[in-house]
């Protein structure tokens, strides 16, 4: 399976390459995370990472521990796609 990319930081290299988006939600499917995101520009996007990813990116958004990341903006690129589409 093909992951998106995910960070809980603006990037510090190749920020055209990237979507700011806020997380709508995140849920556990098929052994896998998928991140509902809105993006800046509108509409929605499902992401899918790994469980692994979704625990280090959340680890480092600006939150207490145990809160919920929902309405946090994060930074994303769909695989294979090098902006928004």
């Amino acid at each position: 399976m093909n992951h998106d990319r995910i960070h809980a930081r603006e990037p510090t290299h190749h920020r055209d390459q990237w979507t700011v988006g806020t997380i709508e939600s995140i849920e556990e499917r098929d052994g896998h995370c998928v991140v509902t995101v809105s993006a800046e520009q509108g509409g929605t996007r499902d992401l899918v990472v790994t469980l692994a990813i979704r625990d280090l990116f959340v680890s480092r958004l600006d939150i207490d521990e145990g809160a919920s990341p929902v309405g946090e903006q994060v930074w994303y690129r769909k695989h294979g796609r090098h902006s928004f589409q």
